[in-house]
């Protein structure tokens, strides 16, 4: 028999609780809980009883199949995702409105062509996918357009075609008829995901879904869905620049560390295969308050340029700003720079540049952000072919990072002569350079002497 009660559920996290706050209590969320009559059905003895499909299997008996990831043509891509797409996995795409979600998943319905790939839009019609498709000016016999956000229509489509991708755009355009609300409530959106995670495990049937972003640089609906996906990728970069970053959120197959560069041109999207030579002008004068820092992502090293300018506060107060740079460990280092190494820099202002519009999470680049600094409030310029891969204490001294030789190779090989490292790395650096000079230094007064004595 069943009974109705009042339930307050959160349209941000799902939350339940039997009486309304202002508050939720798992989100922080203010006034985010609505009220729901649900229904709750009181089963006897007799009906609690254990399906056979919940009994314990053993370990050894269970049968695994190693599937073969599906090469989607696009490199960078498959790097994120693990090296390639597994078979059976939801993927979610995120990223600001503009950004180049659906040029991407274009580009991967074009480029892969060893499997048939049904592109299914609820915001644009066929034709205007068709369009942007000559714009990329790829043919794929095997790719098939579908414009539809009805939920019992995709599902249909997808059980009769039996497609080996399937890429939706977007998540929140979809509806069912069985759900009264809505497209782009919370439970659309949760039920709708399932529904497609369900079968795509069912068919073995990779899907991508296409993601919209709230203000807050979320992914616009319930946190359940980032929980229901089995990968989550951020499509990000300034829209007033031309580069691209795809970094992995979460990855059930896969590394998250890894992150793959774009380069946003008129006819599409292009990948950076070697992002060193990009990220920063190697024929560049020599200015002052630009340090270049060999950083890694992933596996991937590069070099990137870091510039930066200090100036007298002229508002009283002084000011700091960071572009692809976190703005709070740009305060831990200026403080770190005027308590220990004596540079008074809390009346001047200070900004600083990430060149190419990508944001780094890489600590090793800490000494080339301190270098660029220093080298902009004295006006003097660092030799251009002088490289820097060390993270910063609050002590002032500089730590080890990893991947070492990766960096120094990187640098030896685009024709740096002089990388400064950290003194704790040398145990971790076996190999023999010829064409770079090491310089191992133990704190930034250190760095700061051979710098600025040549």
């Amino acid at each position: 028999m069943a009974k109705s009660r009042i339930t307050y559920i959160c349209s941000n996290c799902e939350y339940q609780t039997p009486k309304w706050v202002g508050k939720c209590p798992s989100c922080g969320m203010w006034n985010s809980l609505e009220e729901k009559m649900t229904a709750t059905k009181t089963t006897s003895k007799t009906e609690n009883r254990i399906s056979s499909g919940s009994l314990p299997v053993k370990l050894s008996e269970v049968e695994y199949s190693n599937e073969t990831r599906i090469i989607s043509g696009i490199g960078e891509l498959d790097r994120v995702l693990g090296g390639g797409i597994l078979p059976g996995s939801l993927v979610l795409v995120g990223g600001e409105p503009g950004i180049g979600k659906s040029t991407l998943m274009l580009h991967l319905a074009l480029e892969t062509k060893s499997k048939k790939i049904i592109y299914i839009s609820g915001e644009e019609s066929t034709g205007q996918i068709s369009q942007r498709a000559q714009r990329i000016g790829v043919e794929n016999e095997n790719c098939y357009l579908l414009a539809e956000t009805n939920l019992e229509n995709i599902l249909s489509v997808i059980s009769s075609q039996n497609p080996g991708i399937v890429i939706i755009d977007s998540i929140q355009t979809v509806f069912s008829e069985k759900i009264d609300s809505y497209p782009g409530t919370v439970t659309q959106i949760r039920e709708c995901a399932a529904a497609l995670l369900s079968v795509s495990k069912k068919l073995s049937i990779p899907i991508f879904l296409i993601g919209h972003i709230n203000k807050d640089g979320n992914i616009a609906g319930p946190k359940i869905l980032e929980h229901i996906v089995d990968t989550v990728l951020q499509f990000e970069g300034d829209k007033n620049h031309m580069y691209r970053v795809l970094r992995s959120i979460k990855n059930r197959f896969g590394s998250t560390s890894e992150i793959g560069i774009f380069e946003m041109m008129s006819h599409g999207l292009r990948e950076v295969t070697n992002p060193s030579e990009l990220l920063f002008s190697q024929k560049r004068d020599d200015y002052s308050g630009i340090a270049i820092s060999a950083t890694v992502e992933g596996i991937r090293p590069f070099l990137i340029e870091v510039q930066a300018l200090v100036s007298s506060a002229v508002y009283g107060t002084p000011q700091r700003s960071a572009t692809g740079f976190d703005i709070r460990r740009l305060n831990m280092l200026l403080a770190v720079l005027e308590k220990r190494a004596g540079f008074k820099l809390s009346q001047k202002d200070v900004f600083l540049n990430i060149a190419g519009g990508i944001k780094v999470v890489d600590p090793g680049i800490d000494l080339a952000v301190i270098c660029s600094i220093l080298s902009s409030d004295v006006d003097i310029s660092i030799h251009k072919q002088t490289a820097f891969a060390g993270e910063v204490g609050l002590s002032g001294e500089i730590r080890p990072v990893s991947r070492i030789e990766q960096r120094i190779s990187e640098a030896e090989k685009l024709g740096f002569t002089r990388i400064f490292v950290s003194e704790a790395n040398k145990n971790g650096i076996s190999g023999k350079y010829k064409k770079i000079q090491i310089e191992f230094v133990a704190k930034i007064e250190d760095v700061f002497r051979k710098i600025f004595a040549d």
